[in-house]
């Protein structure tokens, strides 16, 4: 017999069975499944004054269109960008111009190469988030770019070898909110239009996107673990302003991200007041009537599955006109929000195979990316203070990662457009400086770590001696430090499938061996582990340098000689050795024709996981070393003026970022941190909280504070109601609970040097 569920009943068993009397969550009834939510809500500029005047510039921009003229500002066309909206050259909109990438603008010249995502959490630092997001949407305005293709929330990095885990900041749901914050602050400060990505569960490359085997992979994810882990940042994003969201390839619980009405219609814009466009990943469009139907409001590149039928959907009402017209609305107040109407520049992006006008929109941003270059690596081991360097006058340097192109026969000695296309990405690849694919980025130049050591020698009229592609090199009797390189690549369109190399492991045993004194630099697009090597005792010191950009060389040098006294921490576990990320570590490889993925782990990935297996990992997440030492003391929480009482959960307006009351500050946590070493520094206090019946321990806070040697600064955490709150699958809200919370600070998320309580 077959029971026929309304949708409200759907709906409501999917709540109340999200959790509830299960040990495992693929258990759940109608696990895998998404309820459908219709119609799609109105954007309505409630949001803000800005939002609400760029809503009545939008509908009166609507009220002029001809019903062509709507469609025509759906989709894409092809053009100068990698994504060029349609155009109404009667009212003078030229339409929109779309480009990657979020570590920079990918293909043209004179423009920056910045930091990989993962390289600008490894800073822990707000400010820096920040003018990483204005600097780099000054380069995509200066070159006519209506809309940024970043910043990047998903994947958050739930599997140690997904391929694209280096374009967002990391697997915490809350560091991974606070950048996307800033960035997307930074990026429309600068008067572009942010496009957060991807939304939602693209976890894993394989099987992204269909193809001869059938339907593309499905990440099956339950309620709770949608709103507390993979859904957490885009609220931050969308609190910023965003002005656009990307939804992803994948399926999410068996119906593809683009056209699923859960996410799209439900979570998005009503739940989280999205008053932004939402815009397809590149070929992700699978349906047409039902794509408009969830939520999707432009298809790109082209018209997909549109094209000319997105006109007879609204003749014969499958698709209605006040569905279209929100199409166009939600476009149109993303650009009014932006004040892209006042003498915006037009798109100036050229083919490297044609000639055309130089327009540098550089500005000084070297100065930036080099700063968060060096603020982003992580030192992880320093024995008896071997860095920083102090002049030696013999330095050896091994590793095909020192410089730009290590071995002339594996590729020619050449550079231009995307930089992963100029590298044979093999054992002798040159230096790391960002990942590939579409997240990748073009520089200028790159600064290599060799050419900027051998100035360095140089002014120190020092000696150097360097071989970069042997396995087995012969470091000369008089070398008084040995710098060993090595990398890690991974990009988008292929998932990593290992987290180490024999090669590169080889040589750093190799010059180990015969070096007293052998200093480890990483490169590397995500985890690494370390362990066939990190103990060895003439490995003195390890630095995981990340992904710095173009200044890369500069921003080691600035760490190396202690010009720059490092800060940064790991924004992921490092395990000792693969297997101990479990489940986590591959992807799901199933090669029927509707594969499935469940997330299973719930909210227990990365830290969370190690923390509830007691796993002991190589280095913890949050963690990093500096060159001189710090001491906390006086932790006090304090309850502020906003109401720990439940809040309403009808008849209030929900603006950009969910329910408003969500972001009151409930208690403001201080602590003191004191340099007790003999340099100045900066010194990142974490904090972190056990909320009852979740992990033992979540980050909910982080404070970056400048200290000069024997002076105490203020570390400063406010927490919000979210913070505290559980995602409730039955109440369908974010619940507080009478119950005490742990409070703990520490420099990582097992370096825990202070704990205390609060009672709510």
């Amino acid at each position: 017999m077959k029971v026929l569920l309304s949708v409200a009943a759907v709906v409501t068993l999917f709540a109340k069975h999200a959790y509830a009397g299960y040990t495992n969550v693929s258990e759940v009834p109608l696990y895998g499944l998404s309820p459908p939510v219709y119609p799609t809500p109105e954007g309505e500029g409630n949001s803000s004054p800005a939002w609400a005047a760029a809503y009545t510039k939008a509908r009166a921009f609507l009220a002029q269109l001809t019903f062509e003229e709507k469609l025509n500002l759906t989709r894409g066309y092809t053009g100068t960008c990698v994504g060029n909206l349609g155009s109404v050259p009667r009212l003078n909109f030229s339409g929109l111009c779309f480009e990657d990438a979020p570590a920079g603008i990918r293909g043209p010249g004179f423009v920056s190469a910045f930091p990989a995502g993962t390289h600008l959490a490894s800073t822990w630092d707000k400010e820096y988030m920040y003018a990483y997001g204005k600097t780099l949407g000054e380069e995509y305005y200066g070159k006519g770019v209506n809309v940024a293709l970043g910043p990047v929330g998903g994947p958050l990095g739930r599997l140690a070898r997904a391929g694209r885990n280096w374009e967002g900041p990391g697997p915490d749901p809350y560091i991974t909110g606070v950048q996307m914050e800033e960035v997307v602050k930074g990026m429309q400060d600068a008067g572009v239009i942010a496009c957060s990505k991807h939304f939602l569960f693209n976890e894993q490359e394989y099987r992204r996107l269909p193809n001869e085997l059938g339907e593309s992979i499905s990440s099956n994810v339950d309620d709770l673990t949608l709103h507390e882990l993979y859904a957490w940042p885009f609220m931050n994003a969308l609190r910023a302003g965003t002005g656009a969201v990307m939804c992803s390839y994948q399926r999410a619980n068996n119906s593809y991200a683009c056209q699923n009405s859960k996410l799209l219609n439900g979570i998005l814009k009503t739940e989280f007041g999205f008053e932004g466009f939402v815009v397809s990943d590149w070929q992700a469009q699978q349906s047409g009537v039902s794509t408009a139907n969830a939520g999707l409001d432009i298809v790109m590149p082209d018209g997909g599955f549109w094209g000319k039928n997105l006109s007879e959907a609204v003749t014969n009402g499958s698709v209605s006109i006040d569905r279209l017209n929100d199409m166009v609305t939600r476009t149109m107040a993303s650009f009014y929000y932006l004040n892209q109407n006042d003498s915006y520049p037009s798109a100036q992006i050229y083919s490297p195979t044609v000639q055309h006008p130089i327009l540098d929109v550089r500005g000084d941003h070297d100065k930036v990316i080099r700063e968060i270059g060096a603020a982003g690596h992580v030192l992880v081991k320093n024995v008896n203070k071997t860095l920083p360097l102090k002049a030696p006058r013999f330095v050896s340097i091994f590793g095909y990662d020192a410089e730009v192109k290590a071995v002339p026969w594996t590729n020619p000695l050449r550079y231009g457009g995307g930089y992963e296309v100029n590298f044979g990405w093999n054992t002798f690849n040159g230096t790391l400086i960002v990942g590939g694919g579409s997240g990748s980025n073009s520089p200028p130049y790159v600064i290599s770590p060799f050419k900027a050591i051998q100035d360095r020698v140089i002014a120190d009229r020092g000696i150097l001696r360097w071989d970069f592609f042997s396995e087995n090199p012969v470091p000369e009797a008089n070398s008084e430090v040995c710098l060993v390189f090595i990398n890690a690549y991974a990009s988008e369109s292929f998932d990593r499938l290992t987290l180490s190399d024999e090669f590169s492991d080889n040589l750093v045993l190799d010059v180990a061996g015969q070096c007293a004194n052998t200093v480890v630099v990483l490169h590397s697009a995500g985890a690494r582990v370390v362990d066939a090597w990190i103990e060895h005792e003439n490995v003195t010191a390890v630095i995981f340098g990340g992904l710095p950009g173009q200044e890369s060389g500069h921003a080691l040098v600035d760490v190396l000689y202690g010009d720059v006294n490092p800060s940064g921490k790991l924004i992921h576990t490092i395990a000792k050795k693969d297997e101990d990320y479990g489940n986590l570590l591959n992807s799901t490889v199933d090669q029927s024709a509707f594969p499935q993925q469940n997330f299973t782990e719930g909210v227990y990935i990365d830290y969370r996981a190690f923390d509830r297996d007691g796993i002991e990992p190589r280095f913890e997440f949050g963690y990093g070393l500096s060159y001189t030492e710090f001491a906390y003391s006086n932790l006090s929480v304090v309850q502020s003026g906003a109401s720990t009482a439940e809040y309403p959960s009808a008849n209030v307006s929900i603006v950009q970022g969910g329910h408003p009351e969500l972001w009151d500050v409930l208690f403001n946590v201080t602590a003191s941190i004191t340099n007790v070493g003999d340099v100045a520094g900066a010194e990142i206090a974490q904090l972190y909280l056990g909320i009852p019946g979740a992990p033992i321990r979540q980050l909910r806070g982080f404070d970056k504070v400048s200290v000069q040697p024997n002076a105490t600064a203020q570390v400063s955490f406010l927490l919000t109601r979210r913070d505290l709150s559980a995602w409730d699958v039955v109440a369908q809200k974010w619940q507080l609970q009478a119950a005490e919370y742990n409070v703990t600070i520490g420099a990582s998320s097992r370096d825990l040097r202070l704990n205390t309580t609060l009672q709510i």
